[in-house]
């Protein structure tokens, strides 16, 4: 089987191939830390967060990527109106998306680099642009990309160039989507910039980055001129990830990302999700809400990364009551005696061969769920029907571990689960003393299970594991 994704340049399904043969750079918008981050800001990153979860799965070995955006003219706008420095006022947003990535079960960046951090590399690839001829030093201070000097641009969001009113001036971070214009690589600083701490000097003049920049020179820094992969919503195709592309290969003449993936809106009531227009959920209102992350986890699974999702609350309850039997399941698993029923291992290898040959099919998240759900039910059945069969239990619960643990979608604390499974090991372990009649081995064991908060319970089928109402000491 062969992972193929959905390559917004190409507009197809393509196999993927990583440069290198077992190593895959991944780079992923990340955000804006001018406030909270919204639970369909968040639809993209958990998107992100499967298919480096699936990649790893695969085998590969994934280097991320995740800028945070800290300058721009939001952050500045909101940094005055609060009268602090702009690192200060980024600051607790900047934590309060760690903190609501935790949450949602997503995996840290290897990297996460500020754009304030990054001044000097954004500055050295401007430098290389005005050297190459495709970027100018306008009459206002700022320097601008001359789209008209490359001949690629609109290659991404197909933008028809003969269109552009080449030559006219873009210098704000947000504009109209059909607005492309020589877009502003540094932006020359005004009273608001300089108050709140966000201009720096450089060779061809005082000012700040303009947005679009940042990527690119920490995407090559971190992780080479060419990406195997570049993630982002489908609101960034245009004119963000088309000015990266104009601004990296302009640079370099190499090509920037050989795939591009995105992922599609959240809506409310079929409008986006957005703080424009006051619409928005954030993770830490569903966490005070008491949701676990697998049922948000459950929920965005159900709808293919690139098709629109509409969010509701009978959708999320729903959502909720699939993950609860997958914990279920999950229970009865760890806790089921050593054998099992011998249909278990027909049914595990099975989950598997489903798992992969959809997720193979550009991350069909949907129909993997699909697989799950039916697994559930057949495993349910064939635990009620007993028949023990060596090891088929185990089997059956570590391909239901794989998989999971590519979707994160079981209701659970992660140091329970941990927890848990170290006492199920124990617990094998004493059941393979005692039939040994070694008991001291056997007795010793038991201590170990019940310092990690554990009681087992020897059955005719094996054993039983239950809570402690706390760990001994």
């Amino acid at each position: 089987m062969t992972l193929r994704v959905y390559n917004t340049m190409s507009r197809q399904l393509e196999e993927f191939r990583p440069l290198a043969p077992s190593r895959v750079t991944l780079y992923t918008c990340g955000p804006t830390v001018w406030n909270y981050a919204h639970i369909g800001n968040f639809r993209s990153f958990v998107f992100e967060d499967v298919l480096r979860r699936y990649l790893a799965y695969c085998g590969y070995d994934v280097l991320q990527v995740m800028n945070l955006t800290d300058v721009d003219d939001r952050t500045i706008k909101a940094a005055g109106a609060a009268g602090v420095p702009l690192i200060e006022h980024v600051k607790p947003f900047t934590q309060a998306f760690f903190e609501d990535r935790d949450y949602l079960r997503i995996l840290p960046a290897h990297h996460y680099p500020t754009a304030t951090g990054h001044v000097p590399e954004m500055i050295a690839l401007i430098e290389r642009l005005l050297a190459n001829g495709v970027a100018y030093k306008g009459g206002d201070g700022s320097v601008y990309f001359a789209i008209g000097k490359f001949p690629g641009y609109g290659k991404l969001s197909r933008v028809e160039s003969r269109e552009l009113r080449v030559g006219a001036r873009v210098d704000a971070d947000e504009y109209a989507k059909d607005d492309a214009r020589d877009f502003a690589l540094w932006k020359a600083p005004d009273p608001e910039d300089e108050a709140v701490g966000a201009a720096w000097d450089a060779p061809f003049g005082r000012g700040r980055p303009g947005w679009h920049l940042e990527c690119s020179a920490m995407a090559m820094k971190y992780l080479g001129e060419t990406l195997d992969i570049h993630c982002g919503g489908v609101d960034l195709v245009f004119p963000h990830h088309e000015n990266e592309i104009a601004q990296s290969e302009a640079a370099t003449g190499k090509p920037f990302a050989r795939t591009w993936m995105h992922g599609e809106f959240l809506q409310i009531d079929g409008t986006k999700m957005s703080k424009r227009y006051g619409n928005f959920l954030t993770a830490r209102d569903l966490k005070e809400g008491g949701w676990d992350a697998a049922a948000i986890r459950f929920l965005f699974g159900q709808t293919h990364y690139r098709r629109q999702l509409n969010w509701t609350d009978d959708a999320l309850k729903g959502a909720a009551a699939g993950a609860a039997r997958l914990a279920e399941l999950r229970q009865r698993l760890v806790t089921a005696p050593a054998g099992g029923s011998a249909a278990l291992s027909t049914l595990a290898a099975r989950l598997e061969d489903a798992f992969r040959s959809t997720m193979d099919e550009d991350l069909d998240v949907p129909n993997a769920l699909a697989a799950l759900m039916t697994f559930v039910r057949e495993a349910n059945a064939a635990l009620d029907a007993g028949a023990p069969a060596p090891a088929a239990s185990a089997a059956a619960l570590a391909a239901f571990e794989r998989v999971t643990g590519v979707l994160q979608i079981v209701p659970g604390d992660a140091a329970e689960d941990a927890s848990r499974a170290e006492a199920h090991r124990l617990a094998t372990e004493r059941m393979a003393a005692r039939q040994a009649k070694q008991w001291p081995r056997a007795d010793e064991l038991r201590a170990r299970i019940a310092a990690l908060g554990w009681d087992v319970r020897d059955s005719k089928d094996g054993f039983e594991l239950r809570r402690l109402a706390s760990p001994s000491s």
